[in-house]
């Protein structure tokens, strides 16, 4: 598999740094519809940066990485299915409201088996994760398919993470404790 880097300026460089900014972008659009003041953003780093030095951040991760197609492409492929996710809730969230939202799915959380949700995400993740790893393992040394695996992967591991560190922050602040019902 070819992992080279690409010459900053080429035509190739400016087609991936495009289709970063277009796969960030989505996730940036994504996000905004959803939650505009970012209450319900699940990225503690992107939270803390919001709109204007997240937009910024974003940008040189762009620039930088459209020069190296491997990460490059993970990133697009994390990017894209993240803003799939986002848009999924995001007409609920943004008819509700954030902090409506957000007690509704508190209440929800309170009236569900723990254990039952976290099996719920955790099996959809490795769902998105396995077909990640059967293209990393049947990519023939084709960069494209092994890194589309990649970010599927990462974004299977991404959700898992900031889902759990979300639910447990509302779990704890609500003093649901273990698996069963409170």
């Amino acid at each position: 598999m070819q992992e080279a880097f690409i010459a900053f300026g080429s035509p190739e460089y400016f087609l991936y740094l495009a289709l970063l900014l277009v796969g960030r972008a989505a996730d940036f659009l994504s996000t905004w519809i959803a939650t505009p003041n970012l209450v319900l953003e699940a990225n503690p780093i992107a939270r803390r940066l919001g709109w204007k030095w997240g937009g910024a951040v974003n940008g040189v991760v762009c620039l930088l990485f459209a020069c190296w197609p491997l990460p490059a492409i993970v990133i697009i492929t994390t990017s894209v299915l993240v803003a799939a996710r986002n848009f999924q809730s995001a007409w609920l969230m943004r008819s509700l409201g954030e902090a409506r939202y957000r007690t509704w799915i508190v209440e929800r959380l309170a009236e569900s088996s723990r254990l039952v949700f976290l099996v719920c995400m955790l099996a959809q993740s490795l769902l998105v994760a396995s077909v990640g790893v059967v293209l990393m393992l049947f990519s023939r040394d084709g960069l494209v398919p092994f890194a589309v695996g990649t970010g599927m992967v990462a974004y299977a591991f991404a959700v898992t993470i900031f889902t759990v560190l979300s639910v447990r922050r509302v779990w704890r602040a609500n003093g649901f404790n273990g698996l069963r019902r409170a």
